[in-house]
This record gives structure tokens, C-alpha cells and sequence, in this order.
């Protein structure tokens, strides 16, 4: 006899408001496809590592006033990700539940710890002096990627711990940063045949 068919784990959000308007869909259960048009070419970079190496299915559409910063932008993507990431977990039946990676992008070398744990915290450090004020592409402070993995843990209900062991280069620790998240996402998303139920003894996440 078969197993019942796994309910998909998918969502879609939008978001907008007077500084931007975000449309994201993602699959959890996806190969790494992704369509990212964010207005922010070093963000659609990220977002796409992101994809690619959690193993997510992503498609966001926005556009908002960078004219003025980028930070507006980014921060609601990251909220409406951190959103759709939580519904489509859905009561998180069978999920590994945490994930732990170390990744190098040349010099550069981060490690992202996660635990989908239901309880929003960020643990990170190890950016160098300066790097939150280095621009990026030339919309995107280096300040972001902190504000990004805030955005995603408080709304998709993650523990994250991200340390950057090494670096010099701010593309190159940037881009571990994000590598790093998503390589323990993917780990701590993925279902394990040998979880039954919630992997938690209370019972929920």
C-alpha cells in the first residue's frame, strides 16, 4: 500500500505598501528554480543563491523607492519570505527541524546554524569593522544582510545563527552569508522519513 501523498508545501504572499509592493510565491519541496526581479540587482544575486542552494522553488516580483534607499525593499521582501516560509512549513509534520552548514566563497567563510523552532531569534557576528557601511553592487549596504536574516527568522518563526569565520572581499562574505543560511535551511526544511509527528517533545513547533 502506498503512503498518503505529501501536502504540498507551497505559498504565495503579497505585500504593499506606500514604499514597495512584493509578490512571492515559493515551493519548499522545489529543485532551486527561481524568478527574481526585486529592483535591487545584488539582492536578486542573494535571492537566487538562496534558491538555488536551499533547494527552493522562488518567485518574487517587487519594486519600491530606492530611489531614495534600498532598504525599504529589501526589508519587506524579507518579511513577506520569512511569511510565505512559515505557511508553507504548515504544523511541520515530519521536517528535520534544524540544519547546520559552513560555507566558503574563496577567502571568504560563514556558518549558518538553523533550528525551525517556532521561536524568533537571530544570532549574528563576525562581519568586519565597516562592512555594515560598504555598498554593494551599488544599491545594497552591507548592513542588509544582517536586517535580511532578522526579517526572515522573526517572521518564519527560526532560530538562525549565522558567524563569519573569515573574509575580506564584502561581495564574497555577503554571498556565504546567504549560501551558508541556505544550505542549513535546506537540511533543517527537508522531511525525514525516520521523524513521526512534530520533531518536538511538546508536541509542537
Amino acid at each position: 500500500m502506498s503512503s498518503p501523498a505529501q501536502t504540498p508545501r507551497t505559498a504565495s504572499r503579497v505585500r504593499s505598501t506606500s514604499e514597495s509592493t512584493v509578490e512571492l510565491e515559493l515551493n519548499l519541496d522545489g529543485t532551486g528554480a527561481s524568478r527574481i526581479d526585486t529592483s535591487v540587482p545584488f539582492f536578486d544575486h542573494m535571492l537566487t543563491a538562496f534558491a538555488k542552494h536551499s533547494l527552493t522553488d522562488l518567485t518574487v516580483r517587487a519594486s519600491g523607492d530606492i530611489d531614495i534607499d534600498a532598504h525599504h525593499t529589501v526589508e519587506d521582501i524579507s518579511i513577506v519570505l520569512g511569511q510565505a516560509i512559515r505557511e508553507a512549513l504548515g504544523d511541520k509534520t515530519g521536517i528535520s527541524r534544524y540544519g547546520d552548514a559552513l560555507v566558503p566563497l574563496d577567502e571568504a567563510l560563514a556558518q549558518a546554524v538553523v533550528d525551525i523552532s517556532g521561536r524568533p531569534y537571530l544570532v549574528h557576528e563576525g562581519e568586519p569593522a565597516g562592512f555594515e557601511h560598504h555598498l554593494i553592487g551599488g544599491h545594497f549596504t552591507g548592513s542588509l544582510v544582517r536586517h535580511t536574516f532578522e526579517a526572515i527568522a522573526f517572521n518564519a518563526g527560526l532560530t538562525v545563527h549565522v558567524r563569519v569565520l573569515g573574509g575580506r572581499d564584502p561581495h564574497h562574505i555577503a554571498e556565504a552569508e546567504y549560501k551558508a543560511f541556505a544550505r542549513a535551511f535546506r537540511q533543517a526544511k527537508a522531511l525525514d522519513p525516520l521523524v513521526e509527528g512534530v520533531p518536538s517533545t511538546k508536541g509542537a513547533l
